[in-house]
């Protein structure tokens, strides 16, 4: 945007030359002067604020990357920037499990899994049920004691400690192991849900955004072409400089649209990048 700004103050600098010129020499009206003075007023009052911005956002990126704040090293301009490659059909959807959120979630459910499992274990008495030789120790082992006792706890010694009954804590908290695996399945579902909304709309947003993009082109050259033949036609006398003037006005709008559109593309790219959760490679 700054540069076709300053490119406009260039191109107005020699408009207003030129209508001075055709005014000396009795062709050219003062108001043709104040309008062509009026739209290099225009482009150069925008030129410090574009000069504001582009410091404070250079400034932000230098935090961001750890560094005190300060200018950025320039590279291509962004009409030579090369865009990525076109994103290939037939993408599996299985490419998007590598997103970290649902990565999260599916250990999340994992997680509440093993506490069901976990839960389910506390309602069984911890006893070694073989010998050390690994044979069963029979009717009148500490496993057929356990069974025969009439006590409200499993107790045999320092080998046993396991309540049968207590007051129905064991299944509440078996239920709720259940509730929060129920849950974590539930969010996991979700979790997937958005990521392939989040994809679908990155993809609609890169797909027309592109098409905005190769339009805005066209018109701007098109209102390029419209700007030269409205100046041959003024210099010719067949014409006013109002014709130029709203070609010229027309062109810079459209001409800052454009730039606005291209950045807008890079940026669904971006956001497309994020969706796959790391690309499509």
């Amino acid at each position: 945007q700054l540069q076709i700004t300053r490119d406009t103050v260039k191109t107005q600098i020699n408009s207003v030359k030129l209508t001075n010129l055709r005014l000396s020499h009795g062709v050219a009206t003062k108001l043709d002067v104040l309008q062509a003075q009026q739209v290099l007023d225009t482009a150069n009052a925008q030129i410090p604020d574009l000069e504001r911005q582009i410091a404070q956002e250079e400034d932000a990126i230098s935090i961001l990357l750890g560094n005190y704040p300060q200018g950025v090293t320039r590279g291509l301009p962004l009409v030579e920037q090369t865009l990525p490659p076109e994103v290939p059909p037939g993408l599996p959807s299985s490419i998007i499990e590598r997103r970290p959120d649902i990565r999260e979630a599916e250990q999340n459910l994992v997680a509440a899994n093993a506490e069901i499992g976990v839960a389910k274990a506390a309602f069984f008495p911890q006893i070694a049920l073989t010998g050390s030789g690994g044979g069963s120790f029979g009717r009148s082992s500490t496993f057929s004691s356990l069974m025969s006792s009439q006590a409200g706890f499993w107790s045999y010694g320092a080998q046993v400690s396991q309540p049968i009954f207590t007051g129905g804590a064991l299944r509440g908290n078996l239920h709720l192991a259940e509730s929060e695996h129920q849950q974590a399945l539930t969010a996991y579902r979700q979790t997937i849900q958005r990521a392939f909304g989040d994809v679908s709309d990155a993809l609609i947003g890169y797909q027309k955004l592109h098409q905005v993009r190769v339009r805005l082109e066209d018109s701007v050259a098109d209102l390029q072409e419209s700007v030269r033949l409205s100046n041959m036609r003024y210099t010719g006398g067949t014409t006013t400089y109002l014709e130029v003037l709203d070609g010229q006005r027309s062109l810079y709008s459209e001409e800052l649209t454009l730039a606005q559109a291209r950045g807008s593309e890079y940026q669904s790219l971006v956001q497309l990048y994020r969706a796959l959760g790391g690309g499509w490679q």
